[in-house]
């Protein structure tokens, strides 16, 4: 009997023992298994994040110190030659299969200031509308939505900085194409309203100041040959805004002779209307000698401004109100040498504030430096050191129009550029 008790009890032993065993041996599995799942989990989430940046350190040399200029700002009084951090970015992005977020800073010797900041977000059922709210690029033509980091010169034109001041701006964009792999991926359409103010830059607080907003859209089309030697895009753009007047006079040309003013306290609040028309049009072609780019657009419309500039405003004016016709353009030529690392571009623009008025007509009846027009021809060559690094060197040849009746512009200006740029890419 105490055999048999003993027996028992041995057994109940051997199966507690066995019990705890298999617990042993099961729970560092469980925390295993839990473990693993947790760093699958960490890791989509990372490999959904991306961080981006460039720096674009430089050195400029203008032919007269203190002169205005667009290659990146004017020149400080008794300034010809300056170093600069031209642009100093870092981008970081959180994409889903439906959605995304975007942030980018802009760092320089000017300050630091917001460049995007948007979120995105795409319906689920054809994939092809897509809404974004934020910060931004306005979605009108090319050039203003081309990456700084991948342009070939080293600023846009002088018609894009002044007409789209900042190239952001504060709104909500639709966007229509189907997903790609489809049959109709090749056409996109972007629609939205925005402030009209344009995005912050150093110094600059780009807040809205009226009740008026903007509308902008933008029509592209692109496609490519089957071997791919061949890629070409078009597009359609336009624009449909204004801003709140600050002044009770507003000013509209007389023909094509004079400014004449409409003076009524009407007028002051009223919302002075600008319209811009634009066509872009993008070439590449790969041949043995190598990839050659062909690239331009052509913008035209009107645009209200005061006495002293045509840029659109980033605050409320307080000064007269001149309404203008203007057009502009810039064209492209650049050809990588064969398989090297070297790159020759050939740029031309031109932005004419008043289309009206010409030569010795300005300086009369009001109409001054602001109706002036001015083409830059630019030449550059660009040295592919490696992955991330870039040089570049590049002349602009600036040339404004003459008048023998304004004081200073009876002959061209002395404001030739030459840019040594070394960009660093991440």
């Amino acid at each position: 009997m105490k055999t048999k008790k003993l027996l028992g009890l041995a057994c109940l032993m051997l199966i507690s023992l066995l019990s705890k065993a298999q617990e042993a041996n099961t729970n560092p599995l469980d925390t295993l298994t839990t473990s693993v799942i947790r760093l699958q989990s960490d890791f989509d989430v990372l490999r959904r994040v991306k961080i981006s940046g460039y720096l674009q350190p430089q050195f400029q040399y203008i032919d007269s110190p203190g002169a205005g200029s667009y290659a990146g700002g004017n020149f400080n009084a008794n300034v010809d030659k300056r170093f600069a951090m031209r642009r100093g970015r870092v981008k970081v992005a959180y994409e889903t299969e439906l959605s995304s977020y975007v942030f980018q800073m802009d760092m320089s010797e000017k300050g630091m200031t917001i460049k995007d900041c948007y979120a995105r977000i795409t319906e689920p059922w054809l994939k092809t509308v897509s809404l974004t709210a934020g910060m931004m690029n306005r979605p009108f033509g090319y050039e203003i939505g081309y990456s700084s980091s991948l342009r070939e010169s080293p600023e846009r034109g002088r018609m894009s900085q002044i007409i789209f001041p900042g190239e952001r701006d504060l709104g909500a964009m639709i966007t229509i194409q189907t997903p790609k792999g489809t049959n109709w991926n090749f056409l996109k359409l972007d629609a939205g309203m925005y402030n009209g103010t344009g995005g912050p830059s150093a110094g600059i607080n780009a807040s809205d100041f009226d009740i008026q907003k903007d509308f902008i859209t933008h029509l592209s089309a692109n496609k490519s040959t089957k071997n791919e030697k061949i890629s070409y895009g078009i597009g359609l753009s336009y624009y449909d805004g204004g801003f709140r007047q600050g002044s009770k006079n507003l000013y509209r040309m007389n023909g094509d002779t004079s400014f004449t003013a409409l003076s009524d306290t009407a007028n002051y609040g009223k919302i002075a209307h600008r319209q811009y028309y634009g066509a872009d049009a993008q070439l590449n072609i790969q041949t043995p000698i190598g990839i050659t780019t062909l690239r331009g657009e052509y913008i035209f419309g009107r645009q209200p401004g005061t006495s002293s500039t045509s840029a659109s405003p980033v605050a409320q004016p307080t000064a007269d109100c001149y309404v203008r016709d203007f057009n502009g353009a810039y064209f492209y030529f650049i050809q990588n040498i064969a398989s090297s690392k070297h790159q020759l571009l050939v740029k031309y623009d031109w932005y004419d504030p008043n289309v009206k008025v010409s030569g010795d007509q300005i300086g009369k009846y009001k109409i001054g430096a602001a109706d002036l027009k001015y083409t830059t021809l630019g030449i550059g060559w660009a040295y592919r050191w490696d992955t991330n690094v870039k040089i570049t060197a590049y002349y602009d040849m600036v040339t404004n129009e003459t008048t023998t009746n304004l004081k200073g512009y009876d002959k061209d200006l002395k404001d030739n550029v030459v840019t040594l740029r070394v960009q660093y890419k991440f």
